[in-house]
């Protein structure tokens, strides 16, 4: 039996041809493309300076990437916060790192997610971004499960060149984000 399974850089070659009657392309440049991944923790809530490491540690083994940490830009005693002071991570993935993280991110972590049913289509904003929130790390496979007493969630927001939100739903699906049944 022959293996189907087609990776999001093979099915993003291959839109083109999809969505080129839908929305009357004419040439190969005008169809949508993934441009980067961006993924994003806030940890200014944490107390213990420990819980920073863990989540700096772990969202580099997801991500395959060193983390850049986000400074405050401003001292707010109400939150206890100084200027500079870590309140978040950030990290961008392009290329390969990106099409691997999505690959990961929508064959192996979603389904591993308890109760999945699917993305609901309203995440894609208006030009064709799609911004999730995942409630908890544990759900890919670099987080091994002697490290369950510190779950973080975190958001990843995939952007594209896609111009509004119709073409970026339609190019999102064809991409294999499991939307959603209608």
């Amino acid at each position: 039996m022959k293996n189907t399974f087609k990776s999001v850089k093979e099915l993003q070659k291959d839109s083109f041809k999809f969505l080129k009657e839908q929305f009357h392309y004419k040439n190969v440049m005008q169809s949508p493309r993934l441009v980067k991944v961006v993924i994003s923790v806030g940890v200014g809530s944490f107390k213990d300076k420990k819980k920073f490491e863990v989540v700096e540690d772990r969202l580099m083994k997801i991500t395959g990437q060193k983390i850049a940490k986000r400074g405050a830009k401003k001292a707010i005693a109400n939150f206890k916060t100084r200027l500079g002071d870590t309140i978040g991570y950030q990290v961008t993935l392009r290329g390969t790192r990106m099409y691997g993280f999505l690959d990961k991110l929508f064959n192996i972590a979603f389904p591993r997610t308890k109760d999945f049913r699917g993305i609901e289509r309203k995440v894609v904003d208006n030009i064709g971004n799609i911004t999730l929130g995942i409630k908890e790390h544990v759900i890919f496979p670099e987080a091994t499960d002697e490290e369950l007493k510190d779950v973080f969630g975190f958001a990843v927001t995939v952007v594209s060149t896609a111009k509004n939100r119709a073409e970026g739903e339609a190019f999102f699906e064809y991409v294999g984000v499991p939307f959603k049944k209608k």
